[in-house]
């Protein structure tokens, strides 16, 4: 039986890990997409990689979710960013390694990854 500060202290880390969850219309929102297709070329982890990524910066103006099909299986695992204000950025064949790439350069500082994107990709 777990003690009481070691419950308290899974309360509060399930709790700061719902709060990536949380959605208002001024977040950055970043969708995974987690159907059958995604999750087989390997989603999970690019998703887990998102939130451990945002917890640890404390980026408390992100939003991580995932979907279902986003309707491009050849390019999964695919995540879409939507920073508001500006037009969505669709990245595909992510990896846990270009997830945090993306987190560093797209969410904390702006800067779109070019190369990740499904416009560089299906050139």
């Amino acid at each position: 039986m777990k003690s009481l500060a070691e419950l308290q202290a899974l309360r509060d880390k399930v709790k700061a890990d719902m709060g990536i969850r949380h959605d208002t219309n001024s977040n950055i929102r970043v969708v995974v997409g987690m159907a059958t297709c995604g999750i087989a070329a390997g989603a999970r982890p690019v998703l887990q990689t998102f939130n451990e990524e945002v917890t640890k910066r404390g980026l408390k103006n992100v939003t991580v979710a995932q979907t279902g099909c986003i309707g491009i299986c050849q390019y999964e695992p695919v995540v879409e960013v939507t920073v508001p204000g500006r037009e969505k950025v669709t990245y595909v064949k992510m990896t846990p390694d270009k997830a945090a790439q993306v987190v560093v350069d797209h969410l904390v500082n702006g800067t779109v990854v070019e190369e990740f994107t499904i416009g560089a990709v299906s050139k």
